[in-house]
């Protein structure tokens, strides 16, 4: 799969897990929804690692814990 659908599904599942709404979550981290809409639609093909580290911020994540998952596994992930 490719990387931006990885963080999508990362995005969504922390969503549910924290029963948290986007806009929700936007408000939080202070970013503009039509940003993370983006992001989970998959409209955003370059994903600033920096823009990442502040979703994962917006769960009291680390990026360290944000792409501990399955999801980013090398075998896993179509990086071209």
């Amino acid at each position: 799969m490719k990387l931006q659908r990885a963080v999508a599904l990362k995005i969504n599942n922390l969503l549910l897990e924290h029963n948290l709404s986007r806009y929700a979550l936007c408000k939080k981290i202070v970013m503009p929804e039509q940003t993370l809409k983006n992001i989970i639609d998959e409209r955003n093909k370059d994903i600033n690692l920096s823009t990442i580290a502040k979703i994962a911020e917006g769960f009291n994540l680390s990026l360290e814990e944000f792409f501990k998952d399955d999801l980013f596994k090398k075998d896993n992930i179509e990086i071209y």
